[in-house]
């Protein structure tokens, strides 16, 4: 066993670096259209970190947070990710590793056809091993922790954008992730739904004891993150 690993009863054991960077760069498009977007990144988070990823529009946080989830594939240097190189990882890997990550959009991506108790047993998609009782009630447990007790069985287009992105918080932590991934979670909230939401994420992440690594412009939660880290023109300022 690694010096550097943690044991859990769980499909990947999680290490103390959960997410170890080295010399990535990215680009979009071909010979002419080629633009790079990411340069010589160098970076290591810590299980149970919670991390902003901060920067100008355009600068590559949207990207880099995709490359971590295995939404991407890196192109030129390294990229582990709970101890996985995704560097020329195959889709089963990349796949495998998505059972312990879960995401949250700023556009929520929500389906106005299901219930909040439906969206959020959507997080459990990729774990067919967990039975379809424990999915329904361990989707209801977490809507009461995020204060939609009441709200079960309400479909998402009968629910405040505040609420609709507590679903979605419900929804990512469904899984038990030892990762979660969130870009701009409260861009279109108020500051009082926007502050209320990721205290929500902060204490349900902790409790679960998973890192969250979180893209964001607004200034009003910098203080909730353990570290920022700045994207300007793709390079780590």
């Amino acid at each position: 066993m690694q010096p550097n690993t943690v044991v859990v009863f769980n499909k990947i054991a999680q290490p103390k670096t959960v997410v170890a960077i080295e010399g990535l760069d990215y680009h979009h498009g071909k010979k002419n259209l080629r633009k790079q977007i990411l340069f010589d990144i160098n970076v290591e988070i810590r299980a149970g970190e919670i991390v902003f990823l901060t920067g100008p529009s355009g600068s590559g946080k949207t990207t880099l947070l995709t490359l971590i989830g295995g939404l991407r594939s890196p192109q030129s240097g390294s990229l582990r990710v709970l101890g996985e190189e995704l560097n020329g990882a195959s889709s089963r890997q990349l796949r495998h590793l998505r059972r312990n990550i879960g995401y949250i959009f700023q556009g929520h991506n929500l389906l106005d056809s299901l219930t909040a108790r439906q969206n959020v047993q959507m997080g459990l998609g990729l774990h067919s091993d967990i039975p379809r009782r424990k999915g329904i009630a361990r989707a209801e447990e977490l809507l009461i922790k995020v204060g939609l007790g009441d709200w079960i069985d309400t479909r998402p287009n009968k629910l405040s954008v505040g609420q609709q992105q507590r679903v979605a918080i419900a929804r990512a932590l469904a899984s038990y992730p030892k990762i979660v991934l969130a870009d701009e979670p409260t861009a279109s909230l108020d500051k009082k739904s926007g502050l209320e939401v990721i205290r929500l994420m902060q204490n349900l992440a902790k409790e679960q004891s998973c890192t969250v690594v979180l893209v964001t412009h607004d200034v009003r939660i910098f203080d909730f993150a353990d570290r920022r880290l700045n994207l300007e023109d793709g390079r780590l300022a």
